[in-house]
């Protein structure tokens, strides 16, 4: 399993991190094209809806994401 944090817009706030046993290109190859068509065509999407298309893409992966990872701060 690795962690990734996706970033698909200018504001960092909007970031999310999952935490899979997918690989880098598997990503980009599910997320890209939603990304892009927002950009090109105006379609709307958030981060569940990456995330659902992910899980759709590759049911037999394992996916846990987070918006807000939990801060141990010491």
């Amino acid at each position: 399993m690795k962690a990734f944090e996706i970033n698909t817009t200018a504001w960092d706030e909007e970031n999310f991190v999952i935490l899979t046993d997918l690989n880098e290109i598997q990503i980009k190859k599910v997320i890209e094209p939603i990304v892009n068509r927002e950009r090109e065509h105006g379609e709307y999407y958030d981060n569940d809806s990456l995330i659902d298309a992910l899980v759709n893409a590759y049911p037999e992966n394992q996916f846990y994401s987070y918006t807000t990872p939990k801060l141990i701060s010491i």
